[in-house]
């Protein structure tokens, strides 16, 4: 990435552009354009910011856009095969957390697990218990109905 910072620096200083200009220009901050230049890829959370900001920076420059883009993989590929399946590991762990500290409740991803809640439950249980009751009640509401009538028609008592 260094090569590659100095080929843009080098580029910018024989076309006699201030990194001001260029800042202004392509609407990238100076300290992005300095760590560029001095090959700082840590400064850079995104790589592919990085790659697209080395991308628009060399076409500025009129620069080979498919050679700088090369050399920036080949760094890349270089820079990932060095890195420890652990190191990676520990990375996407990392970024889990980040993640899981991140997500809104608005957001979260819903577990897919059948546990219905317990008040879900008890609510359920109350509604049924009281249809229960309606009917029970209605139903003796309809006999004791019925036996008066009976009772008032023909002067007797019905036993069930």
């Amino acid at each position: 990435m260094k090569e590659i910072g100095l080929k843009l620096n080098e580029a910018r200083n024989n076309n006699n552009i201030s990194i001001e200009e260029v800042s202004e220009d392509l609407n990238i901050s100076i300290k992005f354009l300095e760590n560029i230049e001095l090959g700082n890829v840590r400064a850079f959370k995104d790589i592919y910011e990085l790659k697209k900001m080395v991308e628009v920076y060399s076409k500025y420059l009129g620069l080979n856009v498919e050679e700088i883009v090369d050399e920036f993989n080949d760094f890349l590929f270089e820079h990932t095969s060095k890195l420890s399946l652990t190191d990676i590991l520990e990375a996407s762990k990392k970024k889990e957390k980040e993640i899981k500290k991140i997500t809104s409740p608005y957001t979260k991803i819903k577990n897919n697990s059948k546990k219905i809640p317990l008040i879900f439950c008890i609510t359920i249980g109350i509604i049924l218990l009281f249809m229960i009751l309606f009917i029970i009640l209605s139903f003796l509401m309809s006999e004791d109905k019925i036996n008066t009538e009976l009772k008032k028609d023909y002067n007797c008592e019905v036993v069930l």
